[in-house]
């Protein structure tokens, strides 16, 4: 990534992949709450599921229309960014299901209401002899930013949607807004099944964490925590800017979700992006992304807004040309039905 003016220009960069997403979520009226426990609005059917990553349980929270009962849907998978929670897209996820989608979210490992990866504190115990398991004092990693660990978390989403009965596994979408933008490419270039997605002002290549006097700070941190020296951070640290959560900068040195896109040539993706972008250059992320893609393709720079535009002022119209995408691109065609089987 180009920077505009060093650790100050990073500063703004991962500030707007959280404030961003905290801003469009601050327009949305209260979630509907009976008994204590969320409820969606009437017609649309939810519920909560588990799901494993690395042996990491992940919480997940599905949306799907009521009068599409027995049948496969197509699906949409929404990831977070920076900071945020499945909890946050919601709006979204409501949206894409009136429209006649299965709309998934989830957390990221350590993040909102799923489990983070654990980690030992001290010596591993002596074998007993009766196997792998055994009592150790354990500390778990939350709110950490790590693209590697993040993206991994996301396609294992993919994976368990594939087998759940609602989902048509030959119509799998992933949306992503922000740092997650990036993300939903990066696994759209892995997983041949993703026929569509769309990055919402995406920032698309975290390389330059290795570039300028960054690259010292990235290197350095990488010794240290490899020599035992540097732990995890805390949850809820703040280290760049006003952003809850700490990158592992070491994971974002060939991050570049910018480079993988001419992999997925099997993809229909569809940019949106901010005509007014201050955080950084559209023609190297979204633009240049676009301009690589080999599949159906299509790039829209919302005219007049800044970045947290498409969150305020620009969010409807935004969520408009998605749905427009998704229904394009993922209702072209269907596998049968589970009431079609039975006939």
């Amino acid at each position: 990534m180009k920077m505009r003016t060093g650790r100050t220009r990073w500063i703004l960069l991962v500030a707007s992949l959280s404030v961003g997403q905290q801003l469009s979520w601050a327009q949305d009226p209260p979630a509907t709450v009976r008994n204590g426990q969320y409820a969606p609005p009437d017609g649309l059917r939810f519920r909560r599921a588990d799901i494993i990553s690395e042996g990491v349980r992940l919480s997940a929270e599905l949306f799907r229309p009521k009068d599409r009962e027995g049948d496969r849907l197509p699906t949409i998978i929404l990831c977070h960014g920076w900071g945020g929670t499945a909890a946050n897209l919601r709006p979204e996820a409501i949206a894409f299901a009136r429209a006649g989608f299965m709309a998934i979210t989830f957390d990221y490992r350590g993040w909102g209401a799923s489990d983070g990866r654990v980690i030992l504190t001290q010596p591993k115990p002596r074998p007993d002899g009766r196997g792998r398991v055994y009592q150790a004092e354990v500390r778990e990693i939350r709110e950490v930013v790590d693209p590697i660990e993040q993206t991994t978390d996301l396609q294992n989403v993919v994976h368990w949607a594939a087998g759940e009965p609602g989902v048509d596994p030959a119509r799998l979408g992933l949306w992503g807004s922000s740092y997650s933008g990036g993300h939903v490419v990066y696994v759209a270039a892995r997983d041949a099944r993703i026929r569509c997605l769309v990055a919402q002002v995406p920032a698309l290549d975290s390389r330059w964490v290795g570039t300028g006097p960054q690259r010292a700070v990235t290197l350095r941190e990488a010794t240290r925590m490899a020599r035992g020296e540097l732990g995890y951070p805390e949850p809820g640290a703040v280290v760049i800017g006003n952003l809850r959560g700490a990158p592992i900068r070491a994971k974002m040195l060939d991050y570049a979700p910018v480079e993988d896109v001419v992999r997925a040539p099997q993809c229909a993706m569809l940019f949106v992006v901010a005509e007014k972008e201050e955080l950084f250059r559209n023609e190297d992320h979204g633009r240049l992304a676009f301009e690589r893609a080999r599949g159906p393709k299509k790039y829209v720079a919302i005219p007049g807004i800044t970045h947290y535009g498409v969150y305020r002022e620009a969010r409807a119209k935004a969520t408009d040309l998605e749905i427009e995408w998704f229904n394009e691109h993922l209702k072209d065609h269907r596998t049968p039905s589970a009431a079609d089987e039975k006939r």
